[in-house]
């Protein structure tokens, strides 16, 4: 899995303009969304390239055998084609960036 954390060094301060920025600059569209606590994604695929960017709250993420929680700054590719699910972790909606490869 390629998990890729925010640096307030390089990138700022974390804001959603920033990270859609840097997502944009990327290559990606970007559109947002906010997802209560108890959403969850089961095992799906997508057919382009993605990154899930959070920008509050948690987000499990289960993909290649692995899983990893994502919290506010993290950002995890997702290839097209590749097996995954999420989940919202605990009591807090996640608000994410959804960044597709255009």
């Amino acid at each position: 899995m390629n998990l890729m954390r925010w640096n307030e060094a390089e990138d700022g301060p974390l804001n959603e303009a920033a990270m859609r920025k840097k997502l944009q600059d990327m290559g990606y569209s970007v559109s947002r969304y906010v997802y209560p606590p108890g959403t969850c994604f089961s095992p799906h695929t997508h057919g382009v390239d993605k990154i899930d960017g959070v920008l509050a709250g948690r987000f499990r993420m289960a993909m290649d055998g692995g899983e990893v929680v994502l919290g506010a700054g993290d950002m995890l590719e997702v290839p097209r084609g590749v097996v995954h699910s999420a989940e919202v972790v605990g009591n807090a909606p996640v608000v994410s960036l959804d960044a597709v490869k255009y």
